[in-house]
Formats: structure tokens, sequence, C-alpha cells
């Protein structure tokens, strides 16, 4: 006999009652994931206009579209931010004082918005000039998904040290979903950054990167443990990479004391968790390849099928 609707809502109510931690009922109004991804992507169309809208936008309209965009965008954003603020407020603020910090807190991120621009432009430079598969800047930024990922994650970022919980690790987590680049809103990311590939690459909430850092896919800057959970908060964790570092793809680069110095150069694969000066080459060390004939006879080394 299959059961009916009356019966599964009962199963249902029944698991809420059991396994409490996974509910959120009677609580603060959470951000909405669906409203952030609207804002989100509303964000991207202000950073490049003309590249994540569906139509072209003329220079005579560019005014009216952006001032229409910023408040659609404010709006939206400003309940979000007040939701996120209601629950977690900052220390020894009162409630009735947190939509007017939402608002203001709202406006001062969207004043940012020039200089992530700027900002977004160097990186857009960097995966252009560092790729010789790039037709052309256009091609970058609306084809490649590390700008959509940098981008958010720059957004974020500012949000992030503004003090607004939860939003800018949903807006991480969706270019995430979208992109394959782990990059947490809490790292600081210099100018000039390109992953190429960019999947698989995690960039963890302390990391600090330089100017001019290059990345491939697979890269983890990660910690070395977390087996102390809660107690980590708030702790350096992640590697620092100075200016002008390469990383090549697969490498793994662990610890918050870790620092890689400028004008190095990490190998493929490579697992690094001990700082390294300036201008070192990291590579692994007796990487050996065995090649065999999948039929009978001699085995042939790698050397033999080099041109």
């Amino acid at each position: 006999m299959q059961p009916t609707v009356t019966q599964l809502t009962e199963q249902l109510i029944a698991s809420y009652n059991t396994t409490g931690g996974i509910n959120h009922l009677d609580g603060k109004n959470l951000p909405s994931k669906r409203a952030i991804t609207n804002i989100t992507v509303n964000l991207l169309c202000l950073l490049f206009p003309g590249f994540f809208g569906e139509k072209l936008i003329h220079s005579s309209e560019i005014k009216a579209q952006t001032t229409s965009l910023l408040e659609t965008v404010l709006a939206s954003l400003e309940e979000e931010i007040y939701k996120s603020l209601e629950y977690n407020p900052p220390e020894g603020a009162v409630k009735k004082e947190l939509r007017n910090l939402a608002h203001s807190r709202t406006l001062q991120f969207l004043g940012k918005l020039p200089e992530i621009r700027d900002v977004l432009g160097t990186d857009t430079e960097a995966a252009y000039n560092g790729d010789p598969a790039a037709l052309s800047k256009e091609e970058v930024i609306v084809a490649y998904p590390f700008i959509e990922a940098i981008a958010v994650q720059r957004l974020a970022h500012e949000l992030y040290l503004n003090g607004i919980p939860l939003i800018p690790r949903i807006m991480t987590e969706w270019a995430h979903g979208r992109t394959g680049m782990d990059l947490h809103p809490g790292a600081q990311i210099g100018r000039y950054f390109f992953v190429d590939h960019c999947t698989g690459t995690v960039v963890g909430e302390t990391t600090i990167i330089g100017d001019h850092v290059k990345m491939y896919q697979g890269v983890g800057l990660v910690a070395k443990s977390l087996a102390a959970g809660q107690a980590l908060r708030g702790q350096k964790r992640h590697p620092t990479i100075e200016d002008h570092v390469t990383i090549y793809a697969g490498a793994t680069i662990v610890g918050g004391d870790t620092v890689v110095g400028e004008y190095s150069t990490i190998g493929a694969n490579v697992t690094l968790a001990q700082s390294v000066g300036p201008h070192s080459l990291v590579v692994q060390k007796d990487a050996n390849v065995e090649v065999k004939n999948k039929k009978s006879g001699p085995k042939r080394s790698a050397a033999e099928f080099q041109i």
C-alpha cells in the first residue's frame, strides 16, 4: 500500500523532532540564497557592463541603466544584510539600530565597486597575458570561469571585511559551484592574480597572496590540520604567497607559518609545509616513471619515447 501525503508529512515532522540539528525553525530569518544569487549576478553586471547581461548597453544608456541596477541591488542587498546582522549582531548593537546599520554598510560596500573594478582590470590583464590561448580580454571576461570566481571573491571579501555574516560565504560557494574554484572570502588576494584552468583550486580563509601570482589547476593553499576545530578560529592557518610566485598544477602548500618567497616557483604535485626564501625553485624529487610494453617484451624507459 502506497503511503499518503498525510503519512509522509507525519514521518518528516517526526524526523524534524528527532534530528533537530539541521532545522531552522522559530529562529531568525536567514539570508535567502536565491536572493543573494540574484544580487551577485547583478553585481557582476555592474562590474562588467555589457558582459554579464543579455543585451548590449549603449554608452548613452549606461547612466540610466546603472542607476536602475544600483537601486535594485541597494534595496535587495540591504534586506539580506539586515537579516545577516539580525542573525549575528555586532557586539553592543541594539536591534532597532540594525536597519540603519544595514543601510550604511550596504552603501559603504557599493562605494567600493570602482576600486574592485580597478583590481579586476589587473586580473583580466594577467589572465590575457598569461594564457597564449586567449584571443582577447573580451574572451577572458565572457568565457573564463576564473574571472567570475575572482570577481565574486573580491566582492565577498569587502563584505567579509565589513563584518557581514553568512552572505560572503554564500556568494563564494555559489561561484565555487559554477567554476570549481574554492576561494574563501577571507583570503587576501593581491593584484594581477591569475589561475589557469582554475578547476580544483582551494584557497583558505587566512591565506595571503601577493601581486602578480600565477597558479594552475588543483593548487591547494590549505591548513596543516583542523583537528582542533573551532579552537583554531581567528588563527593564521593558511600560507602566505609573496609577489611574482608561480605555482604549478596539483601543488599543495600548507600551514599558517609557511611563506613562499617572492619570485619563487613551486613545481607540479609538490607538497610544501615549510617556508622557502625568495627566488626558490621547489620540485618533486625522484619522480620516476616506468613504461612497460602491454604485450610480452622488454621494458622500455620513458627516455625512449622522447622526441
